[in-house]
């Protein structure tokens, strides 16, 4: 143990923010900070409140399991200003589409998402595979034993979400 005060856990768990390009999870900032989770968990906790409170430009969230620094997201449209012009990439419809069924209906097939989308998607499969959106988790018990997918830790991040089970509800059909 460092001896780190609770005072001095919450700056260095902000430096540790500010430089991580990933979420880092509790328990990973306080094997490097050498504290108890409880007590980083505690401190993640202020800081978020103590951002929410301020008129501040940032804000911790907490994403893919882990926590990260970022800003808010009212200030998009300024921030977006910065990386005008610079190449990023969107999501067609068909790739929505396609990772929607597979959020909401992982572990699943290709067949199964054809059959819901009533189109071929390997082309869309292979693009969130390479994105990193998607993943193989294993094999169903049927005959031919096709791939099973479902959702990564990259979709979390893209998606701001902190698991699945923050995924919007879908409307239910009357």
């Amino acid at each position: 143990m460092l001896g780190v005060e609770k005072m001095n856990l919450k700056p260095l768990i902000e430096a540790l923010l500010f430089v991580a390009e990933e979420p880092l999870p509790p328990d990973k900032i306080a094997e490097i900070v050498e504290a108890e989770t409880k007590e980083v968990r505690a401190a993640l906790k202020e800081l978020q409140e103590e951002y929410a409170k301020a008129e501040r430009g940032l804000q911790v969230t907490e994403i893919a399991k882990g926590f990260q620094l970022g800003t808010k997201p009212e200030l998009a449209p300024v921030v977006e200003k910065l990386f005008k012009g610079e190449k990023s990439y969107t999501l067609s419809q068909a790739a929505l589409e396609t990772l929607a069924i597979i959020a909401y209906r992982q572990p699943v097939t290709r067949v199964d998402m054809e059959n819901i989308r009533g189109v071929k998607v390997d082309g869309v499969v292979d693009t969130l595979l390479k994105r990193r959106f998607i993943r193989t988790v294993g094999r169903k018990d049927a005959p031919g034993r096709p791939i099973l997918y479902g959702t990564t830790r990259e979709f979390l991040k893209y998606f701001g979400l902190k698991d699945l089970s923050e995924l919007p509800q879908p409307a239910l059909k009357e």
